[in-house]
This record gives structure tokens, C-alpha cells and sequence, in this order.
């Protein structure tokens, strides 16, 4: 429901655009996802628990501990899909482009980069 929330409401307030709902669907279901596995591994939910392969046995619990390992591994994959993304970006912007031309918009995309018609009205 979060990421129908976002996808919806969200990306219309801020004004983004992420035709495919990428940000929406999965950053923000991932986000949930790691906050959600941070809770339900926790033996008194029912979970798991955190094995202590050291001492061959599952460690002692610790749920703010968990809440914070989860919280450093949503940051650290923000960080680093964003960094990643941003390169890519630079990359394309100064090899190839990242805009079509105000011509190429103009014509139509499919025309100016297919040499078709989408819609023949």
C-alpha cells in the first residue's frame, strides 16, 4: 500500500518523473522490505533470529541493534545506487546525451529515432 501511495500520490506532489514508477515500486518497497526484515527476525515475532556463527548457535537478540544494522543498510545502498546512478549519468550526459533534441521532440521520437510512426491518425 506504501508503494501505491508513492507511486500515486507522492510522485504527483514532488513532480518527478519516473514514467516507470522505479522510485516508487522499488526504493520505497525496499526501504519497507529492509525495515520489515529488521522486525520480523525477531524470535519474539516468530523470526529467526541472528545466527552467531562463531559461537554455532543463535546470538541474543537485540531489536534497536537490528533497527540500526537495517537503517546503515538502507543508507549504504541509497549512497551507492544514487553515486552509481549520478555516474552514469555524467557518463551518458558527455558521451552520447541525455536529451533528445527540441527538433527530434518536435517531429516525434518514433519518427526521428525509428523512422516510423506510433499512431497514424
Amino acid at each position: 500500500m506504501l508503494c501505491f501511495f508513492a507511486v500515486t500520490k507522492v510522485k504527483a506532489w514532488l513532480g518527478y518523473d519516473d514514467s516507470l514508477d522505479t522510485f516508487g515500486v522499488h526504493c520505497i518497497g525496499g526501504i519497507i522490505g529492509s525495515l520489515g526484515t529488521g522486525i520480523f527476525v525477531n524470535p519474539k515475532f516468530g523470526g529467526t533470529g541472528v545466527y552467531d556463527y562463531v559461537a554455532n548457535k543463535v546470538g541474543d537478540f537485540d531489536a534497536m541493534a537490528q533497527i540500526v544494522a537495517q537503517l546503515w543498510d538502507i543508507g549504504i545502498v541509497l549512497v551507492w545506487s544514487g553515486g552509481v546512478a549520478f555516474l552514469i549519468m555524467l557518463v551518458l550526459k558527455f558521451t552520447i546525451g541525455i536529451r533528445a533534441s527540441d527538433e527530434a521532440q518536435e517531429e516525434g521520437l518514433d519518427l526521428a529515432d525509428h523512422g516510423e510512426k506510433a499512431y497514424n491518425y
